[in-house]
């Protein structure tokens, strides 16, 4: 099933966000790709944040970010209402934020993952759905906290 993606990043993931973007395009998702484009320094908060409302608004249905590690814009991520989003450095955790987390975000670091590794941990996180059951009720406790 189709997807519509948004995908962000700052002047250190560029070239690797473009790739993958390229990537879960020629799998039939539709991907929108809010830059930056050019390797000036940038901020990654504001990076995160962009991609983070826009899947919190409901105008995509997942979102992929990345940073030289991939925590900083997951941090600033994570602060917007409704996401829930994980660094991930391989596939089994991708599918596992994805199953037991109903996580809505994937960060990668860009400098912790190359482009094959960080490919085959976009696949598993989007192959993968929420199982609901046990972790339905841990995910409402993760929502609760945020008011």
């Amino acid at each position: 099933m189709s997807k519509r993606i948004v995908m962000s990043s700052d002047h250190a993931a560029i070239e690797l966000r473009q790739a993958i973007a390229a990537h879960i395009t020629a799998k039939g998702h539709t991907v929108e790709d809010i830059g930056p484009t050019t390797p000036e320094s940038t901020h990654y908060p504001m990076h995160g944040e962009a991609a983070a409302r826009k899947v919190a608004d409901g105008e995509a249905d997942l979102g992929i970010i990345l940073c030289g590690t991939g925590q900083g814009i997951m941090m600033a991520a994570n602060k917007v209402n409704g996401v829930r989003c994980g660094v991930c450095m391989d596939p089994f955790s991708a599918r596992m934020i994805r199953q037991h987390n109903d996580a809505n975000i994937l960060s990668l670091g860009a400098r912790v993952v190359g482009e094959g590794l960080a490919l085959d941990i976009v696949d598993a996180f989007l192959e993968a759905e929420f199982e609901g059951g046990r972790h339905a009720t841990r995910v409402d406790m993760i929502k609760a906290i945020e008011g």
